[in-house]
């Protein structure tokens, strides 16, 4: 009778496919990362977009008054959309941890060039713009559409949302005071110039 020869894989070549495997993985990972990153601000961008639609919503249909706070001051940060005349909470949404309602350096900042033209770039969550002694987190909407500021005073406003140090992650959202209507921005690089765009 003839012998049959074992075959199989050294412990060697085990070891090389191995290596090879890992290298691979490692590789993949490294060039996921800016992906994962940047999903993760577009999914606080629509997080909180869509917070701000559905507040002007639920206020149209029911026909009374609703806010939503904005709170960046503890990670992560958090929306809260509440039923104004009994003060219950009928929302509350948090962003994903390593983005932020944040002013991102680099971001335009003169006259003209914010989204829709709505302040000076310097504050986060800045729903009290051209008025004074409002609460500039807190956005009001009214049965009819309109969004006010905690005062009831016709009001315009702007969020900003970011990772942290980094400028072409910014996205924005205005609201129009006078109609409520809410529009979405990103943050865009122009031969080294940063520019907002409408979404």
């Amino acid at each position: 009778m003839r012998q049959r020869r074992m075959r199989g894989f050294s412990l060697l070549e085990m070891m090389a496919v191995l290596g090879i495997a890992m290298i691979a993985a490692a590789i993949s990972f490294m060039t996921l990362q800016p992906t994962l990153k940047g999903s993760r601000v577009t999914n606080a961008y629509n997080i909180t977009l869509s917070a701000l639609r559905q507040a002007r919503d639920i206020s149209v249909a029911q026909r009374q008054d609703y806010y939503v706070t904005f709170s960046n001051a503890v990670v992560p940060n958090t929306i809260t959309i509440t039923q104004g005349g009994t003060g219950t909470v009928v929302r509350s949404y948090t962003i994903p941890t390593d983005v932020a309602y944040t002013i991102v350096t680099g971001i335009p900042t003169a006259a003209g060039t914010t989204p829709d033209g709505f302040g000076l770039g310097n504050l986060a969550i800045d729903f009290d713009v051209g008025v004074a002694g409002g609460n500039n987190n807190v956005i009001y909407f009214y049965p009819d559409g309109s969004s006010k500021d905690a005062l009831g005073y016709t009001n315009n406003g702007v969020i900003y949302i970011a990772r942290a140090n980094d400028l072409y992650s910014s996205h924005a959202i205005t609201v129009w005071g006078a109609t409520g209507r809410i529009r979405g921005w990103r943050l865009y690089n122009n031969a080294g110039t940063p520019y907002w765009r409408q979404m």
